[in-house]
């Protein structure tokens, strides 16, 4: 049952000590709050720490997981999830540091009722345009369509969706099964190739309609259909996060599609980035590609 379980909530953070405080008391104040918070601090050099743990009277145990080294989110959200786990946590819930839970968000996860052979998820909000930080896949007839706000959804509370990262609830069974996060993905990589893993495993996603968590989304993000693919470039976006973007984009569609599918995104990404940003970004592209194709993972020696 819900009230037996112990639910863990987990993020990672880095030079953000005010957002990272936000992001606990959203937690402190849930209607059913966890009974445990593990933040993976990636070696921060402000004081994000010491705001951490100068917080009190929180209505769980606070655990601030000092990392040895920078991994990025992927690698803070591993090695938290796995000190939570092996607190005794039947369920870990994925957190980043700026997507904080609505009152009654893990309350409305764990009710109707609660199923440990699928993955629940909160429905992601920007607060800027009260749309989905990004697109979801829910059911539409015999197959599927992108929903991008809650207008679009279909009726019911329980919505099966493909796939979820940022606000899922991840029960211990599933965990076992699926294996750890792949730290070495760094940022950019874990939240597709994690929610695959745990489908392959045979786990089932479920978006919860009065679940809701305010996330900031993209802001420049451009969407085209390519031969009935859905494809999304965000304008923009710094070297560091468009090579971590397209390095283990390839890296995964290289094991889920094969080589075909994993040049066919590189050249799809290239185009995209010379027409958007400028040729200025080619051989960004092509080294992130490249890296991706030769499993070169970990933190890019650049950034």
């Amino acid at each position: 049952m819900p009230d037996l379980i112990s639910i863990a909530a987990v993020f990672a953070t880095m030079n953000r000590s005010q957002t990272a405080v936000s992001c606990v008391h959203a937690l402190a104040a849930q209607a059913r709050p966890p009974d445990l918070v593990v933040v993976a601090d990636n070696v921060s050099s402000d004081d994000t720490v010491a705001a951490l743990e100068s917080l009190t009277d929180l209505p769980f145990e606070l655990v601030i997981h000092r990392m040895a080294e920078n991994r990025g989110n992927a690698g803070g959200i591993e090695e938290a999830m796995q000190l939570a786990f092996k607190n005794g946590a039947g369920a870990v819930w994925i957190l980043d540091d700026d997507s904080w839970p609505r009152v009654g968000a893990l309350g409305a996860l764990l009710a109707n009722p609660w199923d440990p052979n699928v993955v629940r998820h909160a429905l992601q909000v920007a607060p800027k345009t009260g749309r989905f930080t990004w697109p979801m896949w829910v059911p539409c007839g015999s197959g599927w369509k992108l929903a991008f706000d809650e207008s679009e959804l279909p009726d019911g509370i329980l919505i099966p969706s493909r796939a979820s990262w940022t606000g899922a609830l991840i029960p211990r069974l599933v965990r076992e099964q699926a294996g750890p996060v792949r730290g070495d993905l760094f940022i950019r990589g874990e939240d597709e190739e994690y929610p695959w893993r745990i489908g392959r495993a045979g786990f089932r996603f479920e978006a919860v309609r009065n679940a809701v968590m305010d996330h900031p989304g993209p802001e420049n993000l451009c969407h085209w259909k390519i031969l009935g693919k859905n494809f999304f470039f965000e304008r923009g976006l710094p070297d560091w996060k468009l090579y971590y973007k397209v390095r283990n984009l390839v890296w995964l569609k290289l094991r889920q599609s094969g080589k075909l599918r994993a040049l066919a995104i590189t050249l799809t990404y290239a185009v995209a980035a010379s027409w958007i940003d400028g040729a200025g970004r080619l051989p960004l592209i092509w080294q992130a590609a490249r890296d991706g194709w030769r499993g070169k993972l970990g933190k890019w020696a650049a950034h």
